[in-house]
């Protein structure tokens, strides 16, 4: 190896290899490296080989490479002879060429599945330009005639001018219809980009504003939904005065048939009621509330001015909500329900379209957040207390409106619960032991040796009483989780007003009190959606509409107790609120109560997460000014007044200041007017006329309808701000890009109109005030609006430049964008345009839909009169035939036992627990005042007189049906002569006793 060179190892390898045909010529050089690595190896490591580095393949499949490395760790196992290098590059060589002559073989059979593919390609594309053959033709048929023309002799180029237009004319007919819908697909393409333009760009350029503008224009169609929204609008609220009342005289008759039975009134106080009723029920109602609803024009013209007024008055309170908000709290409790039950829900019309709601949430904000500012010291007030303006929000959504969402969510599951005859839930154990005894005596029919009267102690140490306890826990469980599901489940369906106010109410008392946890304002909200919101309903939902009954009909005490005992499990989950204490019993149940509040709060925290009203829908303070017809309220001429009259008593406290608008409008009505000056000499009473009282109340219940106006019109240059000029400014540049064409509203105004130009703005000014004079009185646009219309096209663009001149001092436009906020104004005013005809249908609906609702109301009212005139008339019959048993003896008429006067001393009524104290009078000095009180011929009516040192000192008037009232609505403590102080429930014992003998 030292001496040989690589040409001559083949001649020294032959003599040497048993076969000589393993030796490749070929191969020379190879057989020299490998020689020479092991030889070099050897002489280092002294061994044979140690390492032997793999041959690289000259394919491209490198698969020689792998086995000489893998060879290479099995030679380093071994010692390696020359014979053997030998034979191993021999068998690589052999290999490699193996492989290499297999290449051919692997294209071809790439080409193999290649090809396959290759083909479907081909047959799908020849396929599709036979499909578009006739598309093909008529591409030819277009293109080939400029090349056939050239190629015709001159003879024929003639012919060939004459035929061809009647070939294309004949072939663009046969394709007309196809033409048409190509040429609308094109139009509609580009006008879909142009309102994508409009809808969402930022600045959308005014040739795309051009084209939309005339959606703004007011169509019959428009006219015509207005008005019946404004009359379907009218008969739901006066609709809904009328079933309140009903239903107030309702609950009044109640309380009058109770009294009846026990003998505390007589039977013609309550046949005076029933008439009363039967009159409201047959028409009366209707009467007072349409009587003349034609606002300011069904009254003398000296009436006008001052109605006008009233209508500026109520605007500003409907819009301005900081005042109600500050008389609300003014007033006493019992006084403030009152006005918000009638006066405040008119106002907004029972918020019966959606600017009257968010307008009455704005109101309901603002008190929200007053009351909580400067009523509320502890947290807990919200819950303890009986806060006014949740009182009120409560009241309003349990369906002032008609619309009873909670029937909707509540009155599948409590209908199910009460359709359940085999339902039984006690969790009272002293009455389920006491129903264990009535239960074993009736089945044995002796009397039970237990005892009758046991505490709760001694109730649950009886294992049936338990059994049966815990049998009603595992039904109270049940059917509560029934209630909870359908509770968590219906979300959606809570009034978005109530949310809002939970909303509110958690962030006012986050504000104030920002120590507070999570947990506690979540309670909080609880306490308003939960517990003064939905449990009344679930313990009497025949109380509130959430069932269906049927005149006369009631509730079980079995299905009452069901209801409450689900009712009281909600209300302890939803407070957090443990078994303990006296319900100890049921404390296997604070594990589901636990559970049932952490379902609870994930609900209260959701219901909180709703937009702000003027997102919900989508309005702000200017939003009356762009609408089509005014707003209306519907409200009786007693309430007018009442409203004045509560103003100017508290105007110091609710508008400070002097410049106020509210003491403007005041000072220009003057003093609060009776009810005759506020009607006029048209609806004058006779001073002589014994029932003028009867008739001026009946004429102080009348309702007019007030189209409410701002103080403030849009007159030329009487602008009270930037916007309403603006306002005033986007109308005149309406009527201008109509008729003016150009890129930009700089160019527009700079470039003078063509006499054409001016003739078309003529002409649609025309047409406007032809569609104007068929609009509703309350839907046209005021005098100065229709001025500016008439005005010709060039004075247009003069008096939009100084209007825009002014509005840029103010900071509403700009010139250096070329006036281009305006424009969006335009925009934004064309994008609500359309939302606003989707949400006036939907109103049409809901108010259809309300109506409805309150008609199904009415008549269930009725009905209940019906059920009412009937006992009755039984009453009277039964009264009719025992009067003709008894003899017909001269009878004193009924009323006090005794016409003499009862006399007693302070210090006697004091023992008996009537009196109770008299301010600044010790009592020692009781002896000396006395009090006599006497029958009047008024059956039920007393007079009661004071003295002191025998000296005649007041007269007061007791009414005992005004007492029976007092006692069925809780109040235990009364005041007479502003002074004395007599528990209720005693005076009428007293009375009963000395006059009734009862």
């Amino acid at each position: 190896m030292e001496k040989e060179k690589p040409s001559d190892i083949l001649s020294l390898l032959k003599p040497s290899m048993p076969n000589t045909n393993d030796i490749i010529p070929e191969c020379a050089d190879r057989y020299y490296n490998a020689l020479a690595k092991a030889k070099e190896h050897k002489s280092k490591s002294g061994k044979l080989f140690s390492h032997l580095a793999p041959t690289k393949c000259h394919s491209e499949y490198d698969v020689c490479g792998i086995v000489l490395i893998l060879r290479q760790i099995i030679v380093t196992k071994r010692n390696i002879s020359c014979q053997d290098i030998i034979e191993e590059v021999t068998t690589d060589y052999v290999r490699e060429k193996m492989w290499s002559a297999s290449d051919d073989l692997l294209l071809r059979l790439q080409a193999t599945s290649a090809g396959s593919l290759l083909r479907k390609e081909y047959e799908a594309r020849k396929s599709y330009l036979y499909e578009q053959e006739k598309h093909v033709v008529k591409i030819q048929v277009c293109e080939s005639p400029t090349t056939s023309y050239r190629k015709l002799p001159c003879p024929l180029k003639t012919l060939y001018l004459i035929i061809m237009p009647l070939i294309m004319t004949g072939l663009i007919l046969l394709q007309k219809n196809e033409i048409v819908k190509i040429q609308s697909l094109l139009r509609a393409n580009k006008a879909r980009d142009d309102y994508k333009t409009l809808v969402g760009s930022e600045n959308p350029p005014l040739t795309v504003i051009r084209k939309f503008v005339h959606l703004l224009d007011q169509s019959n169609l428009d006219f015509q939904e207005e008005l019946e929204v404004a009359r379907l609008r009218e008969e739901v609220v006066t609709k809904i005065r009328g079933n309140q009342q009903l239903e107030k005289d309702l609950n009044l008759m109640d309380i009058k048939i109770g009294l009846l039975v026990k003998n505390r009134i007589t039977l013609e106080d309550v046949i005076s009621h029933r008439t009363k009723l039967n009159k409201k029920k047959g028409g009366e109602m209707q009467i007072l509330t349409n009587t003349d609803n034609q606002g300011i024009k069904s009254l003398s013209k000296e009436r006008r001015k001052t109605l006008e007024t009233y209508q500026q008055l109520f605007y500003l309170l409907q819009t301005n909500p900081l005042y109600l908000a500050k008389l609300i709290f003014q007033m006493p409790q019992n006084k403030s329900t009152k006005f918000m039950d009638t006066v405040i829900f008119t106002l907004y019309n029972y918020a019966s379209n959606q600017r009257e709601e968010y307008l009455l949430l704005k109101l309901f904000k603002t008190a929200l957040e007053e009351e909580i500012k400067s009523k509320v010291d502890q947290v807990q007030d919200i819950v303890t207390g009986n806060p006014t303006v949740i009182k009120m929000v409560v009241s309003f959504n349990r369906g002032a409106r008609g619309q009873n969402t909670l029937r909707q969510l509540l009155a599948p599951v409590v209908k199910e619960i009460l359709d359940d005859k085999s339902l039984t839930i006690n969790t009272n154990p002293v009455e389920v032991y006491k129903a264990w005894v009535n239960q074993l005596e009736t089945q044995t029919g002796e009397a039970s040796k237990l005892p009758y009267d046991v505490t709760t102690e001694q109730a649950l140490t009886y294992p049936e009483v338990k059994n049966k306890l815990e049998a009603s826990i595992e039904n109270l469980r049940r059917v509560t989780d029934k209630v909870l599901n359908s509770i968590i489940s219906s979300l959606d369906l809570l009034p978005y007003g109530l949310r809002y106010i939970a909303k509110v109410l958690k962030n006012s008392i986050r504000e104030k009190f920002p120590d507070a946890t999570e947990d506690e304002l979540l309670k909080i909200v609880g306490n308003l959606l939960y517990y003064r919101y939905m449990n009344p309903a679930i313990v009497a939902p025949d109380g509130f509409d959430i069932i269906d009954m049927t005149a006369g009909g009631q509730i079980n005490p079995d299905q009452r107790r069901n209801l409450g005992s689900v009712a009281k499990v909600l209300q302890h989950a939803a407070s957090n609120k443990l078994f303990e204490g006296e319900n100890e019993h049921l404390s296997s149940m604070n594990n589901y109560l636990s559970e049932t509040y952490h379902e609870f709060r994930k609900y209260f925290k959701e219901a909180c997460n709703v937009p702000e009203p003027e997102e919900k829908f989508n309005m702000d303070k200017y939003t009356d000014v762009v609408t089509v017809s005014k707003p209306v309220i519907y409200i009786s001429i007693e309430e007018i007044i009442s409203t004045h009259s509560l103003l100017l008593e508290h105007q110091d406290a609710i508008a400070p200041e002097k410049q106020d608008l509210l003491n403007e409008l005041l000072e220009s009505l003057g003093e609060v007017p009776s009810v005759e000056s506020f009607l006029g000499k048209s609806f004058s009473v006779d001073p002589n006329d014994p029932n003028k009282a009867n008739t001026l109340n009946q004429l102080a219940k009348t309702e007019i309808s007030l189209y409410l106006t701002s103080k403030y019109d849009l007159g030329d240059g009487e602008a009270i701000d930037g916007q309403s000029l603006m306002i005033k400014t986007k109308k005149l540049i309406i009527d201008v890009i109509r008729n003016q064409p150009g890129n930009t509203l700089t160019e527009i105004l700079e470039t003078p109109a063509t006499t054409q130009q001016e003739t078309d703005h003529a002409k649609d000014m025309v047409s406007r005030a032809i569609i104007d004079s068929q609009a509703p009185e309350e839907m046209k646009h005021s005098q100065s609006m229709v001025e500016d219309a008439q005005l010709p096209l060039e004075q247009k663009k003069r008096k939009i430049q100084r209007n825009l001149r002014t509005l840029e001092q103010t900071g509403h436009v700009s010139s250096k964008n070329k006036y281009q906020d305006i424009l969006n104004e335009i925009a934004k005013d064309i994008r609500n345009q359309r939302l606003h005809r989707k949400l006036r249908k939907a109103e049409l609906a809901k108010l259809q839909q309300t109506l409805k609702a309150l008609n199904e109301k009415a008549a269930f009212y009725e009905e209940q009169i019906n059920y009412y005139d009937t006992y009755i008339k039984t009453c009277v019959d039964n009264l009719k035939r025992s009067r003709g048993k008894e003899k017909k003896i001269p009878r004193e008429p009924k009323g006090a036992k005794r016409s003499k006067p009862v006399r007693y001393t302070a210090a006697k009524l004091h023992e008996k627990g009537v009196l109770l104290g008299i301010d600044d009078l010790q009592t020692n000095q009781f002896k000396n005042v006395t009090f006599d009180i006497v029958s009047t011929e008024d059956v039920g009516i007393f007079d009661v007189r004071s003295k002191f040192l025998g000296v005649d000192m007041e007269k007061v008037q007791l009414n005992i049906q005004d007492l029976l009232q007092m006692q069925y609505e809780g109040v235990a403590v009364m005041k007479m002569f502003d002074k004395v102080k007599v528990n209720v429930n005693l005076l009428i014992y007293l009375l009963n006793k000395k006059f009734y003998g009862k």
